[in-house]
């Protein structure tokens, strides 16, 4: 039997899983001690060296600091943004930056706020106005629909479909009072990307509803084969009702650097930026200097990604088969199905009480929805954020305690 979308969400409240999944972890976690050295694989904060260019850009545009920035962000840094994205994906035409793209504090603010933006953009649904996300997902999601109003409704994400949500099970109701669709792509946590045909699919559907796709694109070049693809390769001449988002985070190793940028539809944008105005904190002008210098360089991308390409030819090799591994197709995490060793809660114990390795039980990172299935449940999370000879020690340490 197909679930519907609108069958299986959950009704609001006050579910453990509406808490961060770090702070739970440190929670279950304070009452024990790690049995050997710890090492943590648990939360994705990139660990590779800062890129050189940072400090003296940085020095050069101290001053910046004593003035306020416009929230649109920078002339230079918009440009450098648009220009990337030309180059990097197959775009209809390139971006405006003057109009479509905006400066953010990191993906993450971006994605919070983008579920106002769209309610207001989007205007009333039939019925209570509804906001989908993959399940498991990237907490934000959840708290900016719940921010905006909005019923959050889960779409499980399994091995069945692919580790991501499937667009035909989604009942007809349920897409007329959506506002808005979260996509990541590359997933977290499976790692798995949407095809040019999915991305198609889901903006017909947008065009056919009138809801505004939100596609998370932060992990877009941490890849180890084929680079993914964005929405907005599909999105049309106009990019209606498509926003991408983007971080240095992950490509640039800048987790702390708190700079990204929503591009696409102009008119979501102009709304998006009229909300920041009131609502969100400038992006320090220094800052938007060293993002536009790293957006002009690939190099330090290309060094990141072949330190994640020695991490997963480890894991290839330490893993093999076991806790049906397979190699995601992008990003830094690896989704180990453990289940035939406990649930993934007292796994997650386990490596921490008896080999000193930190990872995240997955039904923490997912919701639980009203048939009782988690589709976190029975997984654990890794980020091989570490050093390689950390992470390899880590994944021996994990496949000698969990056999």
């Amino acid at each position: 039997m197909v679930m519907t979308a609108s069958s299986r969400a959950p009704q609001a409240g006050g579910s453990p899983n509406e808490r961060s999944p770090f702070v739970r972890l440190n929670e279950l976690l304070a009452p024990h001690q790690p049995g050997k050295p710890l090492i943590s694989l648990a939360v994705g904060e990139p660990q590779h060296p800062v890129p050189d260019f940072v400090g003296p850009v940085l020095a050069k545009h101290i001053a910046d600091f004593g003035r306020y920035p416009m929230n649109q962000g920078t002339e230079p840094f918009r440009q450098a943004a648009s220009t990337w994205l030309s180059s990097r994906f197959k775009l209809p035409r390139p971006l405006d930056p003057k109009a479509e793209i905006l400066v953010l504090n990191g993906s993450r603010e971006g994605l919070f706020l983008a579920a106002i933006a769209a309610a207001r953009y989007v205007g009333p649904r039939p019925g209570k106005p509804a906001i989908l996300m993959p399940n498991p997902f990237y907490p934000v999601y959840g708290a900016g629909a719940l921010a905006a109003a909005c019923e959050p409704v889960y779409l499980p994400t399994t091995i069945d479909n692919g580790f991501l949500p499937d667009l035909d099970a989604i009942d007809e109701a349920t897409l007329a009072r959506t506002v808005a669709f979260y996509l990541a792509s590359p997933a977290n946590p499976q790692g798995s990307v949407a095809s040019r045909d999915y991305f198609t699919r889901l903006k017909r559907l947008a065009d056919r509803y009138g809801f505004m796709i939100l596609s998370d694109e932060c992990y877009s070049e941490i890849y180890t084969r084929e680079a993914p693809g964005s929405a907005l390769e599909c999105a049309g001449p106009d990019f209606t009702r498509v926003a991408a988002f983007q971080s240095l985070s992950k490509r640039s190793n800048l987790p702390g650097l708190r700079v990204g940028f929503a591009a696409g539809d102009k008119t979501f944008i102009g709304m998006f930026l009229e909300l920041r105005n009131i609502a969100a904190p400038q992006v320090p002008v220094p800052l938007q200097h060293v993002a536009t210098f790293a957006y002009g360089d690939e190099a330090h991308v290309e060094e990141n990604r072949r330190l994640y390409r020695i991490k997963f030819d480890l894991a290839d090799q330490i893993i093999g088969n076991r806790y049906f591994y397979r190699r995601p197709d992008a990003g830094f995490c690896v989704w180990l199905n453990t289940s035939a060793i406990g649930d993934d809660v007292a796994v997650t114990l386990k490596l921490f009480r008896e080999a000193g390795v930190r990872v995240v039980p997955g039904s923490f990172l997912a919701r639980q929805q009203p048939d009782g299935f988690n589709p976190g449940a029975g997984y654990i999370r890794l980020a091989l954020v570490q050093d390689s000879e950390t992470t390899a020690q880590a994944l021996h340490r994990l496949v000698e305690t969990l056999g």
